[in-house]
């Protein structure tokens, strides 16, 4: 993983669950840090717009989808997929 890329990850994480970035690490999954489906949504669109990627439509969906939202670590790991793929920079 990339330090800068899981930094500004969990930076949104934490914003869109009223949280210190301190308080979110890799290996919590959305449910254990309080994120709603409100904020799961919020959440994609700050991705998305941060780092110049598009997230699937169907990414709450793990089986349905290679990005896996089951822990801040896997969405870690998706977002660096997906911008290895699109070719975008690694941090806007």
């Amino acid at each position: 993983m990339r330090p800068e890329v899981q930094d500004q990850i969990i930076e949104i994480i934490a914003r869109e669950a009223v949280l210190e970035p301190a308080q979110v690490r890799p290996d919590m999954t959305l449910e254990d840090i309080g994120l709603d489906s409100l904020g799961l949504v919020e959440m994609i669109f700050s991705i998305e717009e941060t780092f110049g990627i598009s997230v699937p439509f169907n990414a709450n969906e793990p089986g349905e989808t290679r990005f896996d939202l089951s822990s801040v670590g896997s969405i870690v790991a998706a977002v660096e997929e997906l911008i290895s793929e699109q070719g975008t920079p690694a941090v806007a």
